[in-house]
């Protein structure tokens, strides 16, 4: 048997409940007992199991052919993840080597060095100190 107490109003129940039988439930109430009628809950219909159906296997499809990236084009140096930007270590017309710090960002209390990807020279500074970055924004553009 379940006791609680219940303040309602300002008044306060002792609230027992004894056995449960389908739907009547033998409850006392400040020492009086009752059958309370509970509203059955609607069955549910069993829902169907769906199994994938075997299907045989597929030859493996063509590999699709991409040329190389070229590494004298522009590409974008991206946040790996969502800061602040602390510090801007190049200006527009810099010559980077690849592995070189560009931008120090702050994320989860860390700072962490972004570097060059590549080598060669910054065409565009796209973030300013103190922005906020989220993961995959192209900080800085290296041609």
């Amino acid at each position: 048997m379940k006791e609680y107490k219940y303040k309602i109003n300002g008044n306060v129940y002792k609230v027992a409940i004894g056995d449960i039988e389908d739907n009547i439930a033998h409850v006392e109430v400040n020492g009086t007992s009752y059958k309370v009628e509970m509203e059955k809950a609607p069955k549910e219909a069993p829902k169907p199991v769906v199994r994938p159906v075997a299907r045989p296997a597929a030859a493996a499809p063509a590999p699709v052919a991409r040329p190389a990236a070229a590494s004298t084009g522009k590409s974008g140096v991206k946040s790996p993840l969502p800061g602040v930007i602390l510090d801007i270590k190049v200006n527009v017309g810099d010559t980077v080597k690849k592995g070189q710090v560009v931008i120090i960002l702050e994320a989860m209390k860390m700072e962490n060095n972004i570097n060059a990807d590549k080598d060669g020279k910054i065409t565009a500074i796209n973030v300013s100190k103190g922005d906020s970055v989220l993961e995959g924004t192209d900080l800085v553009i290296i041609e």
